[in-house]
């Protein structure tokens, strides 16, 4: 068990590392508490729209649609160092502006749209630099063992920050949520710049005239040319917009349909944060490139406990089954983007990975307005199960298509317990 410990954490031995990712902890728990607060805000500005929180999620993901790829030209062009900070620095001080609105009582529908898309700018330009800037933490040895680390730390976040935002929103309103989350956005701007360059893993940034060499389209052309890179981005694209907006879906879910208060939504995001934590740390001891099987395989799994999820008539049935969702929803996007990062060149590693937070999180802008509209209309319930369809038939589709480009068949094996399992044309 020592040893077993010890290989799951053994990123966080490094020293740059392990700033970076409690600084991160520190701020995605404060983030988290933020979410919740900022969704039962909107509910009661809006008198419970759920088409409301649609919008505010469109908002807060659109510049990631629009920004994210020219972000990832600035990673491989500029210190990542320095544009996490600079990027930081701006949520600190959009955190403590809509603080301040929210604490005094001065707090509209439009501050609260205004806020999230301003901190969508944010995001756009820090996630693809941060997913980048990675490797230059710990090197590629290490490598998926951090991005492991990564996913647990933001599911750790998703555990504490909606359980105890819920206890905090019923004892003293949203107001103190918003100035925590204000005051934790600060850790990561010390952390970064308490580490050492000189230990980081990367090589010099070329010259000036280099630089301009670093096109958006040139990233677009290099992921066309490897399909081993575009099925993952492709399904992570399809269940991002269909099925990942849990934030939106569940807040109607527990207000609308279980007439629950924000201690219970809390509840829903903590029980599938946990299912996430631990498929998180399934992914710590993996030390080669995920197969394509495992990443569709865990895709499968994710969108057949989303539309259960939906299906559930009763409340507690929900709160059963969102750990095992929660796991296979981290497991398949954190086997994918291990998959994509592992599969890239270095040079192009900052454009590929702003196309991955592009499909992981820029089509949210796409499906949020939609996937409202549908709660609203045809209840919470049918929001969630109507995405886990269409991310289970993209996944199926996702699956054909590769056991017919190579050649591979599925089989079906019995005992001692029942599993798929894939052979190939050479083991035939």
């Amino acid at each position: 068990m020592q040893a077993k410990l010890s290989t799951m954490f053994q990123s966080l031995r490094v020293r740059n590392y392990r700033l970076f990712a409690t600084g991160q902890l520190i701020k995605l728990i404060g983030v988290w508490m933020m979410f919740i607060a900022q969704d039962w805000l909107v509910l009661e500005l809006s008198d419970n729209s759920a088409t409301a929180l649609g919008v505010v999620t469109a908002l807060q993901f659109t510049p990631v649609l629009l920004l994210t790829l020219l972000s990832g030209r600035l990673a491989d062009r500029y210190d990542k160092r320095m544009l996490l900070f600079v990027a930081n620095a701006f949520w600190t001080v959009l955190a403590l502006g809509m603080s301040m609105l929210v604490v005094t009582g001065v707090v509209r529908l439009w501050h609260v749209f205004a806020f999230a898309a301003l901190l969508g700018v944010a995001n756009a330009v820090e996630t693809p630099v941060r997913q980048a800037f990675v490797s230059e933490l710990v090197g590629v040895t290490l490598l998926p063992n951090a991005l492991s680390l990564n996913a647990a730390v933001f599911n750790s976040a998703r555990i504490v920050g909606p359980a105890v935002a819920g206890l905090a929103i019923a004892a003293f309103d949203v107001g103190p949520v918003f100035l925590v989350t204000a005051l934790s956005s600060i850790a990561p701007l010390v952390n970064v710049v308490k580490m050492r360059p000189a230990e980081l893993h990367r090589k010099d940034l070329p010259p000036t005239g280099e630089r301009d060499q670093a096109r958006v389209v040139d990233g677009l052309r290099y992921v066309a040319r490897r399909p081993d890179l575009l099925l993952p981005m492709v399904v992570m694209s399809v269940i991002g917009m269909s099925l990942f907006n849990f934030q939106l879906t569940l807040a109607a879910l527990a207000k609308t349909v279980f007439n629950t208060g924000a201690a219970s939504f809390g509840l829903f995001s903590t029980v599938l944060a946990v299912g996430a934590l631990v498929g998180a740390l399934a992914g710590t001891g993996r030390r080669s490139r995920p197969s394509v099987w495992l990443v569709l395989g865990a895709a499968i799994g994710c969108a057949s406990f989303g539309t259960l999820v939906g299906l559930a008539p009763a409340y507690w049935m929900v709160v059963a089954l969102l750990p095992p969702t929660g796991f296979f929803m981290i497991f398949f996007a954190q086997a994918a983007n291990q998959r994509v990062q592992l599969g890239v060149d270095a040079s192009f590693r900052g454009r590929v990975m702003a196309l991955w937070v592009l499909v992981f999180l820029g089509t949210n802008p796409v499906g949020a307005p939609i996937i409202g509209w549908t709660a609203e209309t045809f209840g919470a319930g049918a929001s969630i199960w109507i995405g886990g369809l269409i991310s289970l038939a993209a996944a199926l589709l996702a699956l054909t298509w590769q056991l017919r480009r190579s050649g591979a068949r599925l089989r079906l094996r019995v005992l001692p317990m029942p599993r798929f399992y894939v052979v190939s044309p050479r083991a035939e």
